[in-house]
């Protein structure tokens, strides 16, 4: 196995920023706190029938979990950018810069962000930080050349594939379920007892390794569903895939000394067997 990451397998946690929420839509009450403003705001959006969900450009990531993939699609390790501190701002920095790193390293083969979902939420608030904390990547925020071969577009599979933009055709269907079900239709584990919904409450009350151990988990799953897409390829065989479940499973083992979730996660991938053609449960005895 080469240790050259063909492919970075990412997954964020992020929070709200009450203070720019009551500066940017609140400025006439400067006397609301962040928290205030926040929970305010999500008052209005449902009052006007929408989800509370705030906008991603109000967001910034308090955990970065990278899974970083060979050429051969095993699982080298996963890294948790600025833990045990998780500020927004070096976050972001060690993000890009670690891209960069590897494009220089192999400017001709470069590293393909792997995400789920990350078109919509995840890549646009890390390049809201870059442009936020003044981190300039330039090879990446490229506008010279023909469209389609620019890192940015979205049908540019050299620099980023989004598995549910790949199981929804790019969204001519939806992806319902999300992540926790598709990792669950492969045997992942999917959510355990940490959910997205749960992160800003968390983030509050200072439970920020249990959020970065959540965001792990979420990292090795999405590697897991990535997995299986490229099975659905021809880019590996079902018995290349199993050798890759097995790469996970030792990164999650590596991991458990520092994380209850991820020994859970060693423990659940140890037991997983790969279906077999009379696995039915949908049909009834």
């Amino acid at each position: 196995m080469s240790d050259r990451a063909a492919y970075l397998v990412f997954d964020i946690e992020t929070v709200v920023d009450g203070r720019l929420v009551q500066r940017s839509r609140m400025p006439e009450q400067p006397q609301l706190s962040p928290a205030e403003a926040i929970a305010a705001w999500q008052t209005q959006l449902v009052a006007a029938g929408k989800s509370d969900f705030i906008p991603h450009t109000y967001h910034l990531p308090v955990s970065v979990a990278i899974a970083r993939v060979a050429d051969d699609f095993t699982l080298i390790d996963v890294k948790n950018l600025d833990r045990p501190k998780f500020r927004p701002q070096v976050i972001a920095r060690q993000f890009w810069n670690g891209w960069r790193k590897h494009l220089d390293r192999h400017p001709s083969t470069p590293p393909c962000f792997v995400t789920f979902n990350g078109r919509f939420f995840d890549l646009p608030v890390m390049e809201n930080c870059a442009y936020r904390f003044g981190i300039p990547v330039p090879e990446w925020f490229v506008l010279d050349g023909p469209g389609y071969k620019q890192p940015r577009n979205r049908y540019n599979q050299t620099f980023h594939f989004d598995v549910q933009d790949f199981i929804t055709n790019s969204g001519a269907t939806h992806a319902n379920g999300g992540l926790d079900l598709f990792a669950k239709l492969v045997g992942g584990c999917g959510k355990m007892d940490t959910k997205g919904s749960m992160v800003q409450e968390l983030w509050e009350r200072g439970e920020h390794e249990r959020i970065d151990d959540y965001c792990t988990c979420d990292a090795i799953d999405t590697y897991l569903v990535f997995l299986r897409c490229m099975l659905l390829l021809g880019r590996i065989t079902p018995e290349a895939e199993v050798q890759c479940w097995e790469s996970a499973r030792r990164v999650a083992d590596a991991l458990a000394p520092r994380s209850v979730a991820a020994a859970d996660y060693a423990r659940m991938l140890a037991r997983r067997e790969p279906p077999g053609d009379d696995d039915c449960p949908f049909i009834a005895p």
